[in-house]
């Protein structure tokens, strides 16, 4: 993994202008009471003090020596989309880029709502009705079975056993579409969906819609036969923004509300912790990938109760916990072992942002 990052890093560094530097400036009018939205053509961002919104300076330290120790590269923390904490670790910066991982789902629920807000398709249809028969292994009847909602909610019925690949032979039927939640890469046939409804390419769909309509760098790359979106700290921080707006840019709504409402509350009646490809915390019980175990409490007990998160591959992370105003992000290596989404990582972690926030 690691041999293959470091062999695309000068051209995903090239693609996404890494010798462009980026500014803060400080908020002058201690405002923050409006969300505030950095400008699309400029690499300004503004900044709002610790002391203003009454954090505990002395627990920002402790945090930022933590996530260090946690092979974190990048990490900022926004209020009301202004930076209170931006930091880069290990050679990383503000302009270099790094891979959302699975936290790129959530790109994906994004654009399927855009498609849907923009009447090109409704996520109660059949997959089949956008990629014709045939995309699963599984029998015609079982096949119409599955609908976007289902790739959204993760309980699609296919067997998340046969590896990443979502080629027809690996996609096989386990259960009927609605009985059983499993985390599995044959989401990304959303990507094809909105691709054939917008008669375009995933990438310019996206590139117009959403990456240029909130000024985002970044790009889609091949990586182990996957689509994987690459990007700076600062433009997952646009979009975690963009989301905890509830789907609104400035003056020009992106995504609708009521979609965005349906993304982050509970999907299906399996996993109470899994929205639209996003995870939620403060319910009553979660389900982990890989395992058709329960598990009881919440998904991260020291996070607010109201935090949402997409969470990817080795610690990245969006969190957005909208009673607090607060916008999260986490890029970087393994902060321990390898992982699928969620680690004891985001727990340790929300001790110490808790400790610095309260």
């Amino acid at each position: 993994m690691k041999t293959k990052i470091a062999l695309l890093l000068f051209t995903i560094c090239s693609v996404f202008s890494c010798a462009t530097g980026d500014e803060v400036i400080e908020n002058t009018n201690h405002d923050d009471t409006s969300i505030y939205f950095p400008a699309n053509a400029s690499n300004t961002w503004e900044t709002i003090s610790i002391s203003d919104i009454g954090w505990n300076e002395n627990k920002l330290q402790p945090l930022l020596d933590f996530l260090e120790e946690k092979n974190t590269k990048g990490f900022i923390m926004l209020y009301n989309g202004r930076i209170v904490v931006e930091n880069y670790m290990d050679d990383h910066s503000s302009t270099s880029s790094w891979y959302w991982a699975s936290a790129g789902k959530t790109l994906t629920a994004t654009l399927t709502g855009i498609a849907q807000d923009e009447g090109l398709l409704h996520i109660n249809d059949k997959v089949s009705d956008y990629l014709g028969t045939g995309w699963t292994s599984a029998s015609l009847d079982k096949e119409h079975l599955i609908t976007c909602k289902h790739l959204l909610s993760m309980n699609s019925g296919l067997d998340d056993t046969l590896g990443d690949t979502v080629s027809p032979e690996n996609l096989q039927y386990v259960a009927d579409a609605g009985q059983r939640w499993a985390y599995h890469n044959v989401y990304v046939k959303l990507q094809d969906v909105v691709a054939q409804a917008s008669n375009q390419t995933w990438s310019s769909y996206f590139n117009v819609k959403l990456k240029d309509k909130i000024g985002m760098s970044g790009a889609w790359i091949s990586l182990n036969d996957l689509s994987v979106y690459w990007s700076t700290t600062r433009s997952m921080a646009r979009f975690g923004l963009l989301i905890s707006a509830n789907g609104k840019w400035e003056n020009t709504q992106i995504v609708s509300p009521d979609y965005l409402s349906q993304a982050t509350n509970t999907s299906q009646s399996i996993n109470q912790s899994y929205g639209y490809l996003w995870w939620l915390n403060g319910k009553p019980s979660y389900h982990l990938p890989a395992t058709q175990a329960v598990f009881f409490g919440s998904l991260i007990p020291n996070a607010p109760n109201d935090m949402y998160a997409a969470l990817g591959k080795n610690d990245q992370k969006i969190y957005v916990v909208p009673s607090k105003k607060l916008v999260v992000i986490r890029m970087g290596e393994a902060a321990e072992d390898s992982n699928f989404a969620l680690s004891t990582f985001d727990n340790d972690l929300w001790e110490k942002i808790s400790a610095f926030t309260n």
